[in-house]
């Protein structure tokens, strides 16, 4: 009998398996509980020690302050990543769906963002229960807002969530699969929507807090064909702190008596009008410091 020989995509699952396996070991709901306390000490000591040789000088009481103000945040992230857990421990960690999707990796990747991020997510109650949905968000440069954005909309809504834009290799394409993701076609995304599947698109990358760059009319074009809805989604960040916030707004009306890509561009530029307008009401989040009027940190820059 041949020997099996695993091809380059099961060779880059193995690797991504067993690292994150070293970070969060999830077998046993034991081994998540070691790991969160581990890294709530790790963060306590070190910050302890940082905070102990500053302000030492300045005395106790601040000392106490800023030490009660460390165990907060540590505690608040502490409890974000049980409430993930407990919420996730019954969904199967073998098995990937038709798309791909290994949910046991999601789950860990989305433990280790609680750690990092605290996220709310507002109009979700508007995206259908069963049915599939395009879900199109503006995109801040240098995030990875579709990927986030699916995950804490999967979150609220307690069903899998995927994203438009994995690679098209053998490596990073093989990660984005089993994170959700579908290839950047219409073909696909069209297949996704067929089959009630939730599916995020970014738009094209762009500076400052409120600008929105343009959409790839071809993947609304998949929409506008299988008959499915499209919400137009705006996040906001900080990235000198752990809140940010996704609000889905209504379903962009589509254009009557169009048909083709006319409609499809009409369409999209319907969508960034509209997640312009979400990002008005939403504001900007703010530091409180002169940290909010640097060009780079998406606060303050327009």
């Amino acid at each position: 009998m041949a020997e099996h020989r695993p091809h380059a995509g099961e060779k880059a699952d193995r690797m991504m398996n067993d690292s994150l396996a070293n970070v969060i070991p999830l077998g046993v709901p034991g081994g998540v509980d070691r790991s969160l306390r581990s890294v709530s000490d790790s963060v306590r000591n070190t910050a302890g020690r940082t905070l102990g040789r500053t302000v030492t000088r300045t005395g106790g009481l601040l000392t106490e302050q800023i030490g009660a103000a460390v165990g907060s945040i540590t505690d608040a992230a502490t409890a974000g990543v049980r409430a993930a857990t407990r919420r996730l421990t019954e969904e199967g960690t073998d098995l990937t769906d038709d798309w791909g999707r290994d949910p046991a990796l999601v789950r860990r990747i989305m433990l280790l963002a609680q750690l990092r991020w605290d996220v709310s997510t507002g109009g979700d109650q508007r995206l259908p229960k069963r049915k599939g949905a395009l879900i199109v968000v503006n995109a801040p440069r240098f995030t990875l807002t579709p990927i986030f954005t699916a995950f804490a909309i999967s979150e609220a809504l307690d069903r899998p969530v995927r994203y438009v834009g994995r690679p098209d290799d053998d490596l990073l394409g093989a990660l984005g699969r089993r994170l959700g993701g579908l290839l950047d076609h219409p073909d696909e995304v069209a297949g996704a929507l067929r089959a009630d599947e939730l599916v995020v698109l970014g738009a094209d990358h762009s500076s400052g807090s409120r600008r929105v760059g343009a959409i790839d009319h071809t993947i609304v074009g998949a929409a506008l064909a299988t008959g499915t809805r499209v919400f137009p989604t705006a996040t906001s960040s900080n990235p000198f702190g752990r809140h940010a916030r996704v609000e889905i707004g209504t379903p962009t009306r589509s254009p009557k008596g169009r048909r083709g890509p006319l409609a499809e561009l009409e369409l999209a530029d319907r969508l960034r009008h509209d997640i312009a307008g979400l990002l008005l009401e939403m504001g900007d989040i703010n530091t409180g410091t002169p940290l909010d009027w640097l060009p780079g940190s998406g606060i303050g820059a327009h």
